[in-house]
């Protein structure tokens, strides 16, 4: 593939801002085959004009309007980020950060994660771009220490991410297409199954790409979904709420507490199946009824406490009561916003 910014140039050094570009236009040059030979002492300041020029045909064949650097900030940005990391682990850096290792960072990945969920279901908009950032920390921490170790850097797992996503969405990069949204995740799964073949790493059977490792809900929801890909499944919801009935009979039938858990066990992933088949997420569906319980229960308490009460003093019906004022203001609340 041709281009046009293929000859040598002799430029000025380059900006704070800019050196992550041309980083990033002497790799994927590299990658491209684009011949860009520019020396090392001419680590440059190539200004938008140039970006575009050098990659005007590569973007063009991949069917996607050309808005290469709409966000110029954000690429120094991030750089700035990846610079605060590696100077708070360099010798002498935080004594705190000089002692993590990839196991101790992993409790706040996965805090950091529920934050970001908690900040969505909020609709905490200001709390969300925080809790991004923080998020967006975790990745560039792991990296930094990656680096390290020699085993890879933050600009590997970039790569990894954009030329994945360029792969497995052939309807927007290259000649497929796509109808609609349940094509795409097809076509993505069948792109996937392709890349592990590919590189021998094919599991043997079509659930044991499904890692065990993963939340019981998150695993239902993913093993569900793969069988129902190959077409095991029920043809309409009717059906599934008559599988969940029958579940429910046999809970009742239960007489010892392995068979009640067998039940249960049986019935959860039933009802995990019913929400696929609803398009419901069920684990921000428990999410939201468990805020709204504590919303709720926090009410009760509160009420009673304004009464002087304490809610081991208080009866079930008192409690009760404050339950049913409270789901009441609830509705008011959400007819006074237009919400049914």
């Amino acid at each position: 593939m041709k281009c046009v910014a293929n000859q040598r140039r002799t430029l000025q050094r380059p900006s704070i801002v800019d050196a992550p570009v041309v980083d990033v236009i002497l790799r994927l040059g590299r990658r491209r085959g684009l011949g860009l030979t520019l020396r090392a002492q001419e680590k440059v300041e190539l200004l938008r004009s140039n970006f575009v020029s050098v990659f005007q045909t590569y973007y063009a064949n991949l069917k996607v309007p050309l808005n290469t650097m709409e966000f110029p900030e954000a690429g120094a940005k991030f750089t700035r980020l990846v610079e605060i990391m590696a100077k708070l682990r360099a010798p002498g850096g935080c004594p705190w950060d000089l002692e993590q290792t990839f196991d101790s960072i992993k409790p706040y990945t996965l805090e950091e994660t529920y934050e970001v969920l908690d900040a969505i279901d909020a609709r905490d908009w200001k709390g969300l771009s925080e809790e991004l950032g923080d998020f967006m920390l975790q990745a560039v921490f792991f990296a930094q220490m990656a680096s390290e170790a020699g085993h890879f850097s933050i600009e590997d797992s970039l790569d990894a991410i954009n030329e994945k996503l360029v792969r497995r969405h052939p309807h927007i990069f290259s000649d497929g297409s796509a109808i609609n949204a349940d094509a795409v995740k097809k076509r993505w799964d069948e792109i996937k199954a392709e890349e592990k073949a590919a590189a021998g790493k094919a599991p043997a059977l079509l659930l044991d790409g499904v890692s065990r490792k993963t939340p019981a809900l998150v695993e239902a929801q993913q093993i569900a979904s793969k069988a129902a890909g190959i077409g095991f499944d029920w043809e309409n919801a009717d059906q599934v709420f008559d599988k969940l009935n029958e579940e429910v009979a046999e809970l009742r039938a239960a007489k010892t507490p392995a068979e009640f858990e067998d039940e249960l066990g049986d019935m959860l992933f039933v009802i995990v199946n019913l929400a696929r088949f609803m398009k419901v997420d069920p684990e921000q569906a428990l999410r939201k009824t468990n805020a709204k319980f504590r919303r709720r229960f926090g009410f009760v308490e509160q009420t009673l406490a304004a009464q002087g009460k304490k809610l081991r003093d208080s009866t079930v019906a008192e409690m009760e009561e404050c339950w049913q004022q409270a789901k009441r203001e609830e509705s008011s609340t959400s007819e006074n916003r237009g919400v049914v």
